[in-house]
């Protein structure tokens, strides 16, 4: 078992399920990310697992213990950081983090010396005496994570902590959210629906749609081997290419790994297509080239190549190009279901 169980978990509001049988092992100093679009119920799960939602059916236990019970919110052993970082306005900095241990009936010296140690994790010692309003976004981010450190959790959930934060300072925020989780050790429930966030911070990740959980693994596992066709085009900017080869297959394959042919060797096995150029982007470290396949009855595919600034062949909007994708890159798809096919067994999925 791990330190995080949830076993055949509901959640239904009226008749939304916002949480549709999830089942979803944790293990101890793990972080996991819930990644998923507005609405999948990454959040709610969430909520379940804090307390602050009852499920309608199903089964969480922390730690080996059955929370979902009569085991409220405070018995949990959890800390929680929210996406609006819910600090108190009228209290300064030092005192939204002591909060949670003044509910504790700590000693004071104890609560002094406890905040004093997790605002200096976060450098943030010189704004304890600060109010909210006199704190920047990022400073803020911090005090509520620090707020969420200083109690010693078992368990950190973090819905959406960085989001509200410009995407510089959001990147620095995720290296040192990073580092911080390892030093601590914390088991960690991260949610967000940006698939950077999730691809640079998660030791896994599961993706959830329509209060299911579609795949979980390896960050680069779910990147390289999409489980189903939404897994493939939500994880991933631009996402996966995506082209009917016949009644019943759907073949992908990603972006990047689809390049002017001039550039692979010779002897590589590569798929080879024309691509009619319609748009070309230049994005500094590489160039987004959009096009249409010219095969027979492909003319209405839109497909995207990204080709790295690095790679200069000439590419000019209206012109036809050859361009290919390496054999082993290729991913297929039922065309009904949408779930990802072995290789064995399919016939005449390559253009001849």
């Amino acid at each position: 078992m791990g330190y995080v169980e949830i076993r055949d978990l509901h959640k239904h509001f009226g008749d939304v399920r916002a949480v549709n049988g999830v089942n979803l092992s944790v293990e101890e100093g793990e972080l996991l990310v819930l990644l998923g679009p507005s609405g999948c119920g990454k959040t709610t799960l969430m909520r379940m697992i804090a307390g602050l939602e009852v499920p309608t059916s199903g089964e969480i236990y922390i730690g080996g213990q059955r929370v979902d019970e009569n085991v409220p919110p405070r018995a949990r052993g959890i800390a929680m950081v929210f996406q609006s970082y819910a600090l108190y306005p009228h209290k300064t900095a030092f005192e939204n983090i002591a909060f949670p241990l003044e509910a504790m009936r700590l000693a004071r010296e104890s609560i002094r010396e406890r905040v004093v140690r997790s605002a200096q994790m976060f450098g943030i010692e010189r704004l304890l005496g600060r109010r909210p309003r006199q704190l920047s976004g990022g400073e803020r981010q911090r005090v509520a994570l620090a707020r969420a450190v200083v109690r010693d959790p078992k368990l950190f959930l973090l819905d959406e902590p960085l989001s509200n934060l410009d995407a510089k300072l959001r990147a620095v925020a995720r290296f040192e959210l990073k580092q911080l989780q390892r030093q601590l050790g914390t088991t960690t429930i991260y949610v967000t629906h940006d698939q950077v966030e999730a691809m640079g911070l998660g030791d896994r990740i599961a993706v959830m749609d329509a209060g299911r959980i579609r795949q979980i693994g390896k960050p680069q596992e779910v990147y390289d081997d999409p489980a189903d066709t939404f897994v493939a085009t939500f994880l991933g900017s631009p996402p996966m290419n995506l082209i009917e080869q016949d009644p019943h297959t759907i073949v992908g394959f990603r972006p990047e790994a689809f390049l002017p042919r001039s550039v692979f060797d010779p002897a590589e096995d590569v798929v080879t297509y024309s691509l009619r150029v319609r748009e070309v982007e230049y994005l500094g470290s590489d160039r987004l080239v959009y096009g249409f396949l010219e095969e027979e009855q492909r003319t209405d595919q839109p497909v995207i190549a990204a080709v790295p600034a690095t790679i200069t062949v000439p590419i000019a909007e209206g012109e036809v190009y050859e361009f290919a994708v390496p054999r082993r890159a290729l991913r297929f798809f039922d065309r009904n279901t949408g779930r990802r096919l072995e290789r064995a067994g399919i016939v005449r999925v390559f253009p001849t």
